[in-house]
């Protein structure tokens, strides 16, 4: 594990033991995003129930790489789609996303392509929808969530038992990280997501950022409606992205601050790059070359 890394794993268990009254060991309940972005955050958890934490994952029973380990209990539910629905749909998405060469982020809102995350909004729904499942979270006294953010049902989990969110993710989408930890984000200095540009900016492109900053403001909002009608529907109240991401108590970014653009940070935003490296065996200290005299 990368020292990024290992600084932003140890401050997720000084959480748990604060957050658990000092008493030793804390109980998390992990509430995962299927694909690739699990295979990183299982890491943090295995290496978080070696530690003694007492982990308990929340996950469907329809999804990609969702793999069981003997090491943390794994609670499943069942979902509206099936393997199949689910990856014919992704498959449309991402065909899609290699033939369009407009902008990444009104590519998102093609209905031709994006029908593949209402069915990553719609799971959070069949969550709740298992009652049996509902009551043993909130038997179980959990210190603590720990979530991605993209399909949101993390956060909404959080915000309906009233639990303190860690969030592990390379960001979130549009503007919500920035508003969900309050960080400012100067336009003139700090360019948005998809627009390739460098934090070296001439005129006009700042005026480009900044035009897009007000697309994400305008539009950001339609790619969400689907999950914050659910989180409206459980939470029953009317409920913004704002609401969900502000929940958040620690933010474990999984990049690396040498690798992005200067700018703002809060203290509840740890950087852990290097976490889903390939963990590779030392070097070889023997040299087979012979230099000739």
């Amino acid at each position: 594990m990368a020292p990024a890394a290992l600084t932003g794993f140890l401050a997720l268990c000084a959480w748990l033991l604060l957050t658990s009254g000092f008493a030793g060991a804390g109980k998390l309940l992990v509430v995962p995003m299927s694909g690739s972005h699990w295979l990183s955050m299982r890491v943090v958890v295995e290496k978080l129930s070696q530690r003694g934490h007492e982990v308990v994952v929340v996950m469907p029973e329809v999804g990609w790489h969702l793999d069981k380990s003997p090491n943390y209990t794994v609670k499943t539910y069942s979902t509206s789609y099936s393997l199949e629905d689910l990856s014919r749909e992704f498959s449309l998405f991402a065909d899609n996303h290699w033939k369009t060469q407009e902008s990444e982020l009104f590519f998102l809102f093609d209905n031709s392509a994006s029908r593949v995350f209402e069915f990553f909004f719609s799971h959070c729904k069949s969550l709740f929808g298992d009652m049996n499942l509902v009551e043993f979270i909130r038997d179980s006294a959990f210190d603590a969530v720990l979530t991605d953010p993209f399909d949101m049902c993390g956060l909404i989990v959080a915000k309906y038992f009233s639990l303190p969110s860690v969030v592990f993710a390379r960001g979130a989408f549009c503007h919500y990280l920035d508003e969900g930890t309050q960080a400012p984000s100067p336009i003139s200095y700090v360019p948005r997501s998809f627009l390739r540009l460098s934090d070296n900016m001439t005129f006009w492109e700042r005026v480009r950022n900044q035009i897009f900053f007000l697309e994400e403001h305008l539009f950001c909002h339609y790619f969400v409606k689907g999950a914050l009608e659910i989180a409206s529907e459980i939470l029953q109240q009317p409920v913004t992205a704002y609401d969900l991401h502000s929940h958040t108590s620690i933010w474990l970014l999984r990049t690396d601050f040498v690798l992005d653009y200067p700018k703002p940070v809060m203290p509840n935003m740890v950087f852990v790059g290097g976490i889903n490296c390939e963990q590779r065996k030392p070097l070889s200290k023997v040299s087979h070359l012979s230099l000739s005299p």
